[in-house]
């Protein structure tokens, strides 16, 4: 098992340090709404229909630009694109430091919010670029692990709406993402594992049924994971009756859960195979959406979602481990694409939770249903496992070597003679 030391010394570690700040802080932009919402809320008596829609919008419009993103880094460098777009995020928080003033402003905001949410194939291909392919898995978790900027909206956001107004947020928000953009000036560099390739043969991964599938699955764990991120100042604000920052720091233990755990699920993947992991995490999933439908005491609320945010986490990190083995010349597009689809799951989550509040009474239902649906993808994905081993992954989910043997094994079946 090699040391992290030795990951490190495989790749680039400046430019994976500055794939993850820029993937951070675009992701605390990204969920700036859902970390404000029960101000937004209260400022134009939504009813929790509305609530849910204007949570849902970021996430809508985050995913349907990651595909353009991914296929412009294609062209012009993702070191180049992630530039761009956060110089463009800059802009638009002005934007909304200015010139929001009414619900429909806070909807337009949010679609300028999604360009924020565009980041993450771009970052993820970036940061693992330089590994590899027995190292992308961790290379790809560690990137990922940016979602943990869900905690730094949740964290900061609610103190500094309660103290200045929650429209100055968007003006704090630009100023500091400045810090990553000058990051990625100065430390990045653009990864040697682009290969030239024609605008179809970048979008082949749009015609595969493997690409649909690792949608579905995606749809699950990061579709969940920023679904729940948003919605839970929410929830713990309307299902608690906490104060409304008390709301995002519980948010925050949940959020911070799920962004570490990613690392490890990609460190795992490596190890014990992304397809192991991932029907493990679908189980203690399906398990914690259930369990939260018999509405528990805060504490255990608590306790539930940060296990649900660990499972969610922990297969991000895993399917990312699989993604570049299976698409090693159009990683940034096939997981933007991925990365696309996954995050609509996110957008219709919000929505649920809303409607399920606002007819119903309570948010069982939207737990019922993403449970179900998570059953449904955990049996796919023991169907489709069957075609992937022994063609371009090797058992579990581990890398194959040139042979068409697990890497894992053919090298330990190499030093045995030595050791025994």
């Amino acid at each position: 098992m090699a040391s992290f030391k030795t990951v490190m010394k495989s790749g680039h570690p400046p430019t994976l340090f500055a794939a993850f700040l820029y993937f951070d802080f675009c992701f605390a932009i990204w969920v700036l709404n859902g970390a404000m919402g029960p101000f937004i809320t209260e400022t134009y008596k939504l009813t929790p229909a509305q609530t849910g829609f204007m949570i849902s919008l970021p996430i809508l419009a985050g995913a349907i630009m990651r595909f353009p993103l991914g296929v412009l880094a294609q062209y012009i460098g993702r070191k180049n694109a992630a530039l761009t777009e956060m110089s463009v995020i800059v802009l638009a928080m002005a934007y909304g430091f200015f010139f929001v003033s009414s619900y429909n402003d806070v909807l337009a905001m949010g679609v300028l919010l999604g360009i924020a949410g565009a980041s993450f194939g771009v970052a993820l291909s970036l940061g693992s670029g330089w590994f590899p392919p027995e190292h992308k898995g961790l290379a790809m978790g560690i990137a990922g692990a940016g979602n943990s900027g869900t905690v730094l909206a949740v964290l900061f956001a609610p103190p500094l709406a309660q103290a200045y107004g929650w429209q100055a947020v968007y003006g704090f928000a630009g100023l500091v993402m400045i810090v990553p953009l000058v990051v990625m000036i100065l430390l990045a560099k653009e990864p040697p594992d682009c290969h030239g390739q024609s605008f179809k043969e970048h979008v082949s991964c749009l015609f595969t049924k493997d690409g649909w599938a690792f949608s579905l699955i995606y749809i699950i764990t990061f579709g969940g994971f920023i679904g729940l991120s948003n919605f839970l100042p929410t929830f713990f604000y309307e299902q608690f009756s906490v104060t409304k920052v008390e709301a995002g720091r519980l948010t925050m233990l949940a959020a911070l859960m799920g962004s570490g755990i990613r690392i490890l699920g990609g460190y795992f993947a490596d190890r014990m195979g992304g397809i192991l992991v991932l029907s493990l995490v679908l189980l203690a999933a399906i398990g914690s959406f259930l369990a939260l439908t018999a509405t528990p005491s805060l504490a255990v609320t608590t306790l539930l979602f940060m296990l649900c945010f660990a499972a969610l986490g922990a297969g991000n990190g895993a399917l990312f481990q699989l993604v570049p083995l299976r698409w090693p010349t159009n990683t940034a597009v096939a997981g933007s694409m991925i990365g696309e689809v996954g995050a609509l799951g996110g957008a219709i989550l919000p929505n649920v939770m809303g409607f399920s509040k606002q007819y119903t009474g309570g948010f069982a239902t939207g737990f019922v249903v993403y449970a179900l649906f998570t059953g449904l993808v955990l049996g796919c994905l023991f169907l489709w496992q069957r075609k992937w081993v022994g063609t371009w992954v090797g058992p579990r989910g581990k890398v194959l070597d040139p042979a068409g043997e697990t890497l894992g094994e053919a090298e330990g079946a190499r030093v045995a003679p030595a050791t025994a």
